[in-house]
């Protein structure tokens, strides 16, 4: 009876282990996917084609003033501050020396969650001369640029959203009518 015994217990260990062969181990085997199939490759951001604005007019400048201490005025044509469909905040900005000289340039600012910008355009004589190669430049990782920090933190983009503004939000913002609890993310009481 032992021989019996051994013998069917040695056939039942065979066709367990062809049994367990034949489960599919999906834990051991197959990774799980990455993502769920619900969750779909995004669209690559593209940047749309605009046009260089006209000079800026005087009437138009809206100063604004920075937290960190600059020898310069800074000011944003309010005429010609756009918000492509790409979500580009586009602006022609104008830094004035203490002398009086100013530096002209037409940029682009995208409201990541770092922040980029872009210089499109330099400006002299009352005329813009565009860049052929100007590249995108984080904003966080350019130590001492506080006016795009500035730009980015304060006054182009809504706090935590990482939207721009609405125009009107951002004119608000750079003539200093934003009160700081606007500008922490809040929501309004």
């Amino acid at each position: 009876m032992p021989l019996v015994s051994l013998a069917l217990m040695l056939m039942l260990t065979l066709a367990s282990s062809t049994v367990n062969a034949a489960k599919p181990r999906a834990f051991i085997d197959e990774a799980e996917p990455a993502a769920p199939s619900s969750v779909r490759e995004g669209k690559a951001w593209e940047e749309e084609a605009a046009a260089l604005p006209p000079w800026p007019q005087e009437g138009d400048l809206v100063e604004f003033r920075l937290d960190s201490p600059s020898s310069f005025r800074f000011f944003i044509d309010g005429r010609h501050l756009a918000i492509g469909r790409d979500g580009v905040v586009r602006y022609t900005l104008v830094a004035e020396s203490a002398s009086g000289a100013r530096n002209v340039s037409v940029e682009g600012l995208r409201c990541t969650v770092n922040g980029a910008f872009r210089v499109y355009a330099y400006g002299s004589g009352d005329a813009f001369r565009p860049l052929a190669d100007g590249d995108w430049q984080a904003i966080r990782n350019r130590s001492g640029d506080s006016l795009h920090e500035e730009l980015h933190g304060h006054f182009l983009c809504g706090p935590r959203t990482f939207e721009p503004r609405p125009i009107k939000d951002i004119l608000r913002a750079l003539g200093g009518q934003i009160q700081a609890r606007e500008n922490a993310g809040f929501l309004p009481d």
